[in-house]
Order: structure tokens, then sequence, then C-alpha cells
């Protein structure tokens, strides 16, 4: 067990640094390779059926790549990815072209203004334009003390808008699905996930009541208007 970890954890590294520095990426592959993902996660990374399959459209790359990883070494349950994620269908080379692909994709929550009646007025590059917006639905819960307990609490490692870390792989929260927070929280407090590799037994998200996540996920379902 003890080896199989140290496995993980050093394709995990050799995995970020990679990505980080992009060395042989190839978008053109990432797009290739996104097709398939689409059939779940959209064709801009979206995600879909309201949290059924979430958003991975502008998350850091090196997160990407560690949650592949972590799908391909079963450290992560998850039937729907097993068909796609062995070592024959996801190498190293595709786990970097498509983490640094759809980190790059980015998601509007609103359309710019424009005049429509304009000549040069392009409806088509507005249609899909419009494809590319994404802003998640006001969650139940008190907005203000979400906001107070998510800097005390969640800002520091999450950025202080919700958006994560990109440079430290920390996935954005505002702008995901409210419905799949909360399925995450049920998994990473029965430890079916694990919230950080390098502390496996860390328990931190049963410091937390589920009134308070409700609020923090309030604020963080406003933080994308």
């Amino acid at each position: 067990m003890l080896l199989k970890f140290t496995l993980v954890v050093c394709s995990l590294l050799y995995l970020s640094s990679a990505v980080a520095s992009e060395v042989d990426y190839d978008p053109d592959i990432g797009n290739e390779i996104n097709e398939v993902c689409a059939g779940c996660h959209g064709e801009y990374g979206q995600g879909g059926k309201e949290g059924l399959y979430p958003r991975l459209a502008g998350m850091p790359a090196v997160f990407i790549a560690k949650q592949l990883e972590l799908f391909r070494s079963h450290k992560r349950p998850n039937m729907p990815m097993l068909q796609y994620i062995d070592e024959r269908q996801m190498p190293d080379q595709d786990i970097l072209n498509i983490s640094i692909y759809l980190s790059k994709i980015k998601l509007n929550t609103r359309l710019p203004p424009v005049d429509e009646t304009a000549a040069d007025f392009d409806a088509y590059a507005r249609l899909l334009e419009s494809k590319k917006l994404m802003q998640i639905p006001r969650a139940k819960g008190n907005v203000e003390n979400g906001l107070k307990l998510y800097k005390k609490e969640c800002a520091s490692c999450h950025g202080k808008d919700g958006y994560g870390i990109d440079k430290k792989g920390v996935p954005l929260l505002a702008g995901q699905y409210t419905s799949y927070l909360w399925k995450q929280v049920d998994k990473l407090r029965k430890k079916i996930r694990i919230h950080d590799i390098d502390e496996p037994d860390t328990e931190l998200l049963n410091d937390f009541s589920d009134q308070e996540l409700t609020d923090i996920f309030a604020w963080l379902s406003t933080a994308d208007d």
C-alpha cells in the first residue's frame, strides 16, 4: 500500500511539473480529447445536468491533472470515468494536453453590450459567444454570513474571490455547481475522496456544520454575478 501511494505521489509530482511548465503541450490534441470529455462535461467544459457533471473550464491545469491521475490510480473512485482513464486511453501526455486545454477556456457570466444595428455586427459570433456563458443559480443560505465564513476559513486557500489559485493548483469554488459541491462534501467527509494527497487523513470539512456550508455556498453562488 505504501509503495502504491508513493508511486501515485511521484506521478503527481511529474505531471504537476510538466503541466505547470506547459512542456510539450499540443492544443490540437487537447481539443481532440475534449471531444470525448464534452459528452458529459460540455463542449466548453461547462459541465451540465445541474452539477451531475462538474465544470472543468478555467480550473487550474495542475488541479485537473492531479484529479485525472487520482482517477487513473483509483485513489479517487468514479465509475463513469473508468472507461476513459486507464493507462492505455489516458497516458501522461494526454493528461497534460487535456488539463492545459481545459484550463485555458474562459466562461463569461454575461455578454458584453453590442449594437446589433451596427454594420459590422456578427450575429454568428454573438451566438458562439453566448454558448460560453455560465452563471450559477443563487443557492439558499445567508450570503452575508457565508462571505464572512469564507473569508475566515476558505479564502487563504481558494482565493479571496473563490476562483482558486492557479499557480498552486487550487480549484475554483465560485462558478461551480452548488449541487456538485455538496456531493464532494459528502465524499470528503466519508473519505471516499481525499482533500489533500499530501495529508490524506485531514478531516477538514468535519469542522463545518451543514448550515455553515449552506451559507458559504450561498455566497459562492453569487460570486460570479
